[in-house]
């Protein structure tokens, strides 16, 4: 079979790609902490990360459609993958809203790209923000997956600050195979997440994102 005139030429010095740093981690230390401290009897019971979703609402692009391109170079950027366009499901006259008009992005990460995020959201970006406190613990969802909200995209050191139309707040949630909250929050805590002690404020630029409930 011919080979592609286009393709470089393999040296044999390449070989298999480098696990992410976190990912590296997470198998050397992050595994065994696990089976320590929940006396795991089989491997395959070991809570992991399976994916990370990052979504970024933009009402305003109903106006303005500029917005939605500045939030999708900008997520792209943040994640280092093309995010997907949102659609509205149906159509809200009091906001001006119709069926199948742009209103967010998405995006979901597996994989190398979801290490490498993780790896700077946890050790650049939340360490980037103003009066940083630690990240609520209260954000689970009962089945060990946690989302966290973040109140602009600045803190990513990847963002040009001269490029950035507008502060957008972003949600992050943390997908896992965990079968209960304790799990996922001492899978996240071994991997890094800087999570608040108890009795400790909210931090002011990460910030729970599931609504309140009414009383």
């Amino acid at each position: 079979m011919a080979k592609n005139p286009t393709e470089a030429p393999r040296t044999e010095s390449e070989g298999p790609r480098e696990k992410p740093r976190l990912h590296q981690r997470y198998l050397r230390d992050v595994v065994p902490a696990l089976v320590k401290d929940f006396n795991y009897s089989n491997p395959m019971q070991v809570p992991k990360v399976a994916k990370v979703s990052v979504n970024v609402g933009v009402g305003e692009a109903i106006a303005n459609a500029k917005a939605l391109d500045a939030t999708v170079r900008d997520v792209s950027i943040i994640t280092g993958q093309k995010p997907l366009i949102k659609k509205a499901r149906k159509s809200i006259a009091q906001f001006k809203l119709r069926e199948g008009q742009n209103v967010g992005v998405m995006v979901t990460l597996r994989g190398e790209r979801m290490w490498e995020f993780l790896d700077r959201l946890m050790n650049a970006a939340l360490p980037r923000t103003r009066d940083f406190r630690g990240v609520p613990s209260r954000s689970f969802d009962g089945r060990g997956n946690f989302t966290l909200g973040l109140r602009e995209q600045l803190i990513f050191p990847e963002i040009n600050y001269d490029q950035v139309d507008k502060a957008r707040g972003l949600e992050v949630s943390i997908i896992t195979t965990a079968r209960s909250d304790q799990e996922g929050r001492r899978l996240l805590e071994l991997l890094g997440m800087p999570f608040q002690r108890e009795g400790e404020g909210v931090s002011p630029a990460a910030t729970r994102s599931a609504p309140r409930r009414r009383r």
